[in-house]
């Protein structure tokens, strides 16, 4: 591939080229190491694992919870497992911005002529996305054995929206917590609680939750938009959401909105960046 012209915008085959190609470079020196490599997968395989147990406990001992089925509420944990590992493999470098900037990387990602997160994006292949990638497709093919619908096209589609809506929703909320990353260090304890608070609370149906903690994890911290609004639309639980059928059934596309206006946030926030050296 020929080297882009500086002077102008690259247009976005050559961006979409570009990214890809450095990708395929990250993933070819990670795999260059075989047995690190089979330790990554198996590391997110045994990460996710408390979801497969999750799985298994809740086809053995419960028909459902707060009036979804057994088939519904894999939906969700499946649903929200798939978007956590696509979102592992495409966003979660930002989710360690503080080490970068600890390490003095950020400096050279502002001297490149290539826009800053996509620097921080590209920087790093993480091959547990893989493990998580099996595991959400696992327990998604459960879902389908125990699922009682009528499969369209229009569904299928609206799955696969929700799934990557999700993926945004968590990228959204971890460059959020990155901004604090430009100016403080010492920030990856509370990355690390993000993860645990949407790994723990985004597999469930949430109104089984009291009415304060369900519309925190909707309004304030927005967990109910991975995978719980867009699994009620596909399986015809939207009266439990206590949501207008409008703000549910948008929840993907609610997903793209928050993502860039995190991302326009944080550009600007990239002002106050100050190296580590002072």
């Amino acid at each position: 591939m020929a080297l882009l012209d500086l002077d102008r915008k690259p247009s976005l085959r050559e961006q979409a080229a570009l990214y890809y190609r450095i990708s395929r470079l990250n993933l070819k020196a990670q795999t260059a190491y075989h047995g690190e490599f089979v330790l990554g997968l198996l590391f997110g395989l045994v990460w996710q694992g408390s979801m497969v147990l999750f799985a298994g406990v809740l086809l053995l001992r419960f028909p459902g919870l707060g009036g979804w089925k057994q088939g519904d509420v894999l939906l969700i944990a499946s649903m929200r497992l798939v978007s956590h590992s696509l979102y592992v493999a495409s966003f979660s470098n930002i989710a360690m911005l503080s080490m970068t900037v600890q390490e003095g990387r950020m400096d050279g990602f502002l001297m490149r002529p290539m826009p800053v997160y996509r620097q921080v994006l590209l920087s790093r292949f993480q091959i547990n996305s893989f493990g998580d990638l099996l595991a959400g497709a696992g327990i998604f093919v459960l879902a389908l054995f125990r699922l009682d619908l009528h499969w369209t096209a229009l569904k299928a589609a609206y799955v696969v929206c929700g799934i990557l809506g999700g993926t945004l929703i968590e990228a959204g909320v971890q460059t959020l917590l990155a901004i604090g990353a430009l100016r403080f260090t010492g920030l990856f304890t509370w990355t690390s609680w993000v993860d645990q608070t949407i790994s723990t609370f985004g597999n469930y149906p949430l109104n089984v939750l009291p009415s304060p903690a369900k519309d925190a994890l909707t309004f304030v911290f927005p967990v109910a938009f991975i995978a719980y609004l867009p699994a009620a639309i596909v399986t015809g639980h939207t009266a439990t959401t206590g949501l207008p059928l409008w703000l549910t059934a948008a929840a993907p596309l609610s997903g793209l909105g928050f993502f860039l206006l995190a991302k326009a946030i944080w550009y600007r926030a990239l002002r106050l960046y100050e190296s580590v050296g002072g």
